[in-house]
Formats: C-alpha cells, structure tokens, sequence
C-alpha cells in the first residue's frame, strides 16, 4: 500500500451547476475493511489554555468551535470529509510527493480537514487554519491502523463555501494553494497545481531551489517540481466524468459521478474501496440552508446518501457512530494497533447485509438497489422543496432529518 489510495473529490460552481447552487462532492478511499463513521458535533465554547487532543498529538485549543458534522475513519480524531454550520465544506487526499512525507507523528492530513472546519467561517479562512498549523506543528503519522508498516503522506485539500473554493496543496510544511470562482475542479492523489498560484509558503520557491528541483530561472509550476518523477499527469479520469455532463451539474449528477465505478472515480480494487462519500450543495443565496449528504456506508453504487441540514437542535445519530473504547483503544496506546477491534456501528452492520445481497443474487440484488435508489431520491425531492421555497426553514422540521433517513434505512434492510 505505499502508492496514495485514489480518492476523489470535486466542486462545480454555476453556471455549470444548477440554478445558483455550489456542488461538492467527495469519495473517501481507503483500506477495505475500514470503519468510517458520521458524527455531528455542536459549537462549544472552550477553557483558556486548554488543549485539543487530535489523533497522534495535543495542541492548543480555541476559545470557540463551530458545529461541524464529519465522515472520518472511526480510529481517528480528525476527519475525511464534513461540513460544517457556516457553510464551509472541506475534503482531502493523501498523495505522494517528491518529498517523502514524515512518519513523525504530528497532524494528519485529516486531522487539519476537521480543525479547519472546526475554527474558520469562510474557505479562505480555512486556508490560513491549516496552513498555520501546518507551520507549527507539521504533518505526519500512520494514515491507516497498520502495525506492521506507517504509510505517511502528503495532503490536499479542497475548501469549499457558497462564493469560492481554494485548492490546498502540501509538501511537508511548505504549500501553494489556487482560488476558484467557476466551472468545475477536481483533485485527487497527484498534485495538480502548475503555474497559477494565487498564494503559497514564503519560502515554497526558495525550499524548491535548495532541493535542486527547481533553477530558479525556468516558470515555477507545482506540480512539474514537486511531483514524484513518474508521475505529473493530474487527475483527469474524475474531472472528465463530471465534465462530459452536457446538462447542468446537479446534486444526482454529483452522486452519479461519485458511484462511476467505469472511470476509476469509485474505487473497488484489492487493496481499496470507497469507504464513504459526501455530497453538499451550497447555494449563492444566504437565505438557503446548505444541505450536506452523507451515505456512512462503503461503495456510493450500493448506498443511499442521507441528507443533513445544519438547526439549532441537531438529533444526534448513534447508529451512525462506532463503539468507543476510551484510553483502551488500540490507536491511542503505544506500540499503537497491536490489536483491530471491531468499529462497525449499526448502520454499517445493516448495510453488510445489503452489500452481500446485491453481490450474490442478481435479481433480488437489482430489486433491493432499486428500492434504497427510489428511497433516496424521496429525501432528494424533500430537499429540492427546502431549497426552492419561498418560506423560510422551521428548524423543529430537520433536526432530526439524519437521524430519521438513518432509521429508515436500517428498518428497511431488516
């Protein structure tokens, strides 16, 4: 597993998306077997001085968190994907670099996706979160709960909210990062910055020289520079699926293309499998909500993508979350992974079932694809209402609109 698993993730923005709306989208890829889990977490006011306990290291907490609601393989802090109440969406990739990343445990990549989402209102913002803390306190660490072997990796980031996105791209502390307003951008696990770039480490073009990568005199383009010496290509298998869309980008388009298993964009492969995906629409006009889908199942081709809107009073989703085993747990004690407890929570235990189905019983597999399909399309129609109504939303009517889609689902699979 030393090549970064091909994850992808994308954003359109109108008007190659539809009626004013952003469209984000992301599928995690990861080791088979792998738990991921959906957890929300309310705003919360923090004690001076007090500490944030993330996967590997301590840091300096904030005096203020903001909700956020995240997928996140269920043996870390931080997170694969997630939103969060300001309308900021983030995803990231590990990727291979140049530059071999660090096996020093500090941040993961995963985990500066949710202190972003944790501590910044806008994309931009988001950007400067992890970029600082990059800075201080760097990135490495084992990227997957593996005893035998640390697979550490560099980091990109989309980062996403209702007028911009901003691509994030690492190489250890040092980053480059390209602001985008229109049409649409994918990443995946290759870097694929060139030569727009509209902010980056001070010392990014001057670390390149250094390392002999760079002269100095030729243009500075990213990817060409840091990119491993095979492989400078980008990501073009998932941006072209999305880009060959003649219509306007939708939030079905964006889960279609998430469950494209033809072009490489939903990976199902020895090693890999898209453990869980997303999809958020932000619309332009604040007086909508943002509406954030969740599928906390493997293979977006055989699971239902539940929708999440940010209130006041968000019903919180146990079946969605895994078994916690406190200081017990095998990721937090050094050596750490002697051991590989069992994460699934119910909803993953439910759909196994499903899974098998569909696997093994072609007619009665092309049956109960149709119905979790016909199911998700009533929460789709029930979120277009939302977002075209002139009625402003009631709150009591969503807090426990996850919570609900998660119950059904279960119910239907038994």
């Amino acid at each position: 597993m030393a090549a970064a698993p091909p994850s992808y993730c994308f954003v359109a923005f109108p008007p190659r998306a539809q009626d004013g709306l952003v469209v984000f989208g992301k599928n995690s890829a990861r080791p088979r077997d792998e738990v991921q889990e959906v957890v929300y977490f309310s705003a919360a006011d923090h004690e001076q001085e007090s500490k944030v306990e993330c996967t590997y290291i301590s840091i300096d907490q904030v005096p203020r968190t903001h909700a956020i609601m995240i997928s996140r393989p269920a043996w870390l802090w931080g997170a694969e994907m997630g939103a969060n109440e300001h309308g900021v969406c983030i995803a990231n990739e590990a990727m291979s670099t140049r530059e071999p990343a660090a096996e020093t445990e500090a941040l993961l990549g995963m985990d500066l996706v949710r202190l972003g989402l944790e501590r910044a209102e806008t994309a931009k913002e988001a950007l400067d979160v992890i970029v600082s803390l990059l800075e201080e306190h760097g990135q490495g660490g084992n990227y997957y709960e593996d005893a035998d072997s640390c697979h550490s990796f560099q980091s990109a980031y989309l980062i996403v909210d209702r007028d911009e996105a901003w691509v994030l791209e690492t190489v250890g502390k040092y980053w480059a990062a390209e602001k985008v307003t229109e049409g649409v951008r994918c990443i995946c696990n290759r870097l694929s910055l060139t030569s727009k770039m509209d902010a980056e480490h001070p010392e990014l073009r001057s670390y390149a020289q250094s390392q002999g990568w760079w002269t100095g005199e030729d243009e500075f383009n990213f990817s060409e520079v840091f990119s491993p010496a095979e492989d400078h290509l980008g990501c073009c298998a998932g941006k072209d699926s999305l880009e060959k869309q003649e219509e306007s980008i939708t939030v079905q388009t964006m889960m279609n293309t998430l469950r494209d298993k033809a072009s490489g964009v939903c990976i199902d492969s020895e090693s890999f499998l898209t453990t869980a995906s997303g999809v958020s629409v932000l619309p332009q006009n604040r007086s909508s909500p943002c509406i954030h889908y969740f599928t906390g199942t493997p293979d977006p081709s055989r699971s239902i993508f539940k929708p999440f809107i940010f209130v006041d009073d968000v019903k919180l989703v146990p079946k969605t979350q895994s078994p916690c085993f406190g200081d017990d747990d095998p990721a937090k004690k050094e050596p750490r992974f002697q051991e590989k407890p069992d994460r699934r929570h119910e909803l993953y235990k439910a759909h196994e079932w499903a899974r098998a189905v569909i696997e093994s019983d072609q007619e009665q597999g092309r049956k109960l694809r149709s119905t979790m399909l016909e199911l998700e399309k009533q929460g789709l129609e029930a979120m277009e209402e939302i977002l075209t109504s002139s009625e402003p939303l009631d709150p009591a009517e969503v807090g426990d609109l996850f919570y609900d889609c998660v119950d059904t689902e279960i119910k239907f699979f038994k």
